[in-house]
């Protein structure tokens, strides 16, 4: 597992210092890329509500580098490629502040739910740290013998995300 992930840092290097695609998509080689071109946040990233909302819960602190082995457009799912990813908000995707009217479970992830910010975190984090939980269970339960360890599954409770102060 850590050697994929070294060669994936080492491919997106590669990458990134091969060619250089400014915003607009144009092939740049002439030029070397600088620091705003490598727009992949390395640390944490803390994931609050905007401004206008109430924040009723603390932040989460999203470790990024952790999910490197998956595919970008999992969770970036309007990025292009070859553009800075962009926002929730500014994709007019999950740019909803007020949660849908009579919130249920079955409701908050249709169509018109899913456009409110809060859903689709939920919906999009917990769902995939449940899914590789369920996975790993099965991994479990078949007595394979593997030759890595099993996948840490992520945080699925709301104080694992949002820690009390």
């Amino acid at each position: 597992m850590h050697r994929l992930r070294i060669g994936l840092l080492c491919l997106m290097m590669v990458f990134v210092f091969g060619i250089s695609i400014d915003v607009s998509g144009q092939e740049n080689e002439a030029s070397e890329p600088t620091l705003e071109d490598m727009s992949v946040p390395m640390g944490i990233i803390v994931l609050e509500p905007d401004e206008s909302v109430e924040q009723k819960r603390t932040p989460v602190e999203f470790h990024h580098s952790k999910h490197f082995t998956f595919d970008c457009k999992k969770c970036h799912h309007k990025w292009e490629g070859k553009t800075h990813v962009p926002t929730c908000r500014t994709t007019d995707c999950h740019d909803s502040f007020e949660p849908p009217k009579k919130p249920t479970k079955f409701l908050s992830y249709t169509e018109t739910g899913i456009k409110y910010y809060k859903y689709a975190y939920h919906q999009m984090c917990v769902g995939c740290h449940k899914e590789i939980k369920i996975k790993r269970k099965a991994m479990e339960m078949s007595y394979t013998v593997l030759k890595d360890k099993l996948p840490k599954t992520g945080p699925t409770g709301c104080v694992e995300c949002h820690p009390k102060e």
